[in-house]
């Protein structure tokens, strides 16, 4: 091989890569911006953002009281959900492990339920705190649930089976309390289901980045330990990595960001798990000092490019957004399985 074809083939850079993934994020968010049932030219967009005045007066409005809160709702779920993926593949050291597939977004899901369609039943105001409070409980109680039974479980798929079930029983009684409920009440609760970047208001906008802000935060403070983590328990204990303290941190950050966008966007799949994997390929490392920017970036994107696409493909109605995920994220769950 020749300097040049070695040159070719050399892997980029990691911070490279960032660049490029940031710089790509960039683009996909103006394009979302501009893409949809009204099409809006980039320079329009561009000079909406910038306060200039737009050709047509109604683009304005559809700019900054639809598409631009919509975006920033789905960068902020993307990145909640895939700093929550990768802090539970680390911890558990299990690669299908995620907030959704171990169960945590369901319980979320049961918190919401509960508050939604039990409050409705007896009169009672719940607001957004609420809500947001019923999810971080009902994640926050399964993910509690899932640290404890792994203490017991070493076998990894026998945890991933258990997380399933817990899911299971979760979604149960989600169906149960739907049963007890008024034919509004269940087609409300099956739409939010659904997921959707889009009910999110500027009102609202403060709180779901506030709570992604907090457990990114969380998230970021247990990073060295999780590093070392991927060593196995037993070499992080002798390294001095308190378990209880960090089971305990991962719990608050992975509970906090699944069960804020639950309770905002729905029971969002796939991309808990999936960035993560993406990212690892991507920049060829381990070190969550690398992933953990590496998956917000992505998780982002990736958001970014189902809300698009969950817009674009059916031009009469828009497609469940959970459905478009699904279809991302399942190749990629596919690949991971017959690679191990």
């Amino acid at each position: 091989m020749t300097y040049s074809q070695w040159k070719w083939h050399r892997p980029l850079p990691r911070t490279v890569w960032l660049g490029v993934l940031l710089a790509g994020v960039g683009l996909i968010f103006v394009l979302s911006l501009a893409i949809g049932s009204v099409s809006i030219p980039l320079p329009e967009v561009l000079n909406i953002l910038l306060g200039g005045i737009p050709t047509k007066p109604g683009w304005r409005n559809i700019i900054w009281q639809f598409r631009l809160p919509r975006s920033l709702t789905a960068m902020l779920a993307g990145a909640a959900l895939a700093i929550s993926g990768l802090q539970l593949q680390t911890l558990f050291c299990n690669p299908l492990a995620g907030p959704f597939v171990l169960g945590i977004s369901s319980g979320a899901s049961l918190g919401v339920a509960i508050v939604v369609l039990a409050s409705q039943q007896l009169g009672l105001f719940y607001g957004d705190l609420g809500i947001i409070t019923a999810a971080c409980i009902g994640a926050a109680s399964v993910a509690l649930l899932v640290i404890v039974v792994a203490r017991l479980v070493q076998s990894a798929i026998a945890l991933l089976v258990l997380g399933l079930m817990f899911g299971y029983a979760t979604g149960a009684l989600v169906n149960i309390l739907l049963q007890l409920s008024s034919a509004q009440q269940v087609q409300q609760f099956v739409i939010w289901t659904f997921g959707s970047f889009g009910g999110v208001t500027w009102v609202q906008l403060p709180l779901l980045a506030t709570g992604v802000g907090i457990g990114g935060a969380i998230a970021l403070i247990s990073t060295a330990a999780l590093n070392v983590m991927l060593l196995g328990e037993v070499q992080a204990q002798s390294l001095g990595v308190n378990l209880a303290r960090l089971r305990l941190l991962v719990l608050l950050s992975s509970s906090l960001l699944a069960g804020i966008v639950t309770a905002f966007c729905g029971p969002i799949a796939f991309l808990g798990v999936a960035v993560p994997h993406l990212c690892r390929g991507m920049l060829r490392t381990a070190d969550l000092r690398w992933l953990l920017p590496g998956v917000v970036i992505v998780g982002a994107g990736l958001a970014l490019v189902a809300d698009l696409l969950s817009q674009i493909l059916v031009r009469s109605s828009v497609l469940p957004l959970n459905s478009v995920t699904a279809l991302i994220g399942t190749p990629i769950l596919i690949w991971v399985i017959l690679r191990k």
